[in-house]
């Protein structure tokens, strides 16, 4: 992914009104991001931890979407990313809901995804950050059709957001 700007970022969302992209917490280190192994940006908002926003680069545009997470009872069980197929135990795994764009967004109406609370399906997928043992299986693919994989993940949900 090329590296962003914090402008950048804020002109992106597409399921947020223009104040509200502007009051987010955007990261203020975005220049030490590993930007060439990510497939999209995401983060949680640390004043907010149920807040999280991620920002991809779909057909020569910036797409980004604030998400919620859904409030969970803590588990022992794994759970695994419907984006990079990481299996984490407890809330590694979150519900992530997206507002609706648009009016379908002005009724209430939004979509969900379980995929990993720190949204670093990237660094997973390419071995720069672990869930623990036992949280990646061996496949088959290369690491760049994993890839590939995540982005498509992203680019379904987005097209949901949009529709």
């Amino acid at each position: 992914m090329k590296p962003l700007t914090e402008h950048d970022i804020r002109a992106s969302f597409v399921n947020s009104t223009k104040g509200e992209a502007k009051r987010m917490h955007v990261p203020r280190d975005l220049a030490e991001r590993p930007w060439d192994d990510l497939d999209f940006f995401g983060w949680r908002d640390p004043a907010a931890p149920d807040r999280s926003y991620l920002v991809i680069e779909l057909d020569g545009r910036l797409v980004g979407i604030a998400l919620r997470r859904a409030t969970q009872a803590g588990h022992a069980r794994k759970t695994m990313c419907a984006w990079c197929l990481t299996t984490h135990s407890g809330d590694g795994v979150s519900l992530m809901t997206a507002r609706k764009a648009g009016k379908s967004g002005q009724l209430g109406n939004s979509v969900g995804a379980y995929v990993c609370a720190d949204l670093q399906c990237s660094l997973y997928v390419r071995g720069k950050k672990s869930a623990g043992p036992g949280s990646r299986f061996h496949e088959s693919i290369t690491q760049e059709e994993q890839a590939a994989r995540i982005a498509t993940g992203v680019a379904a949900f987005l097209a949901r957001v949009e529709s």
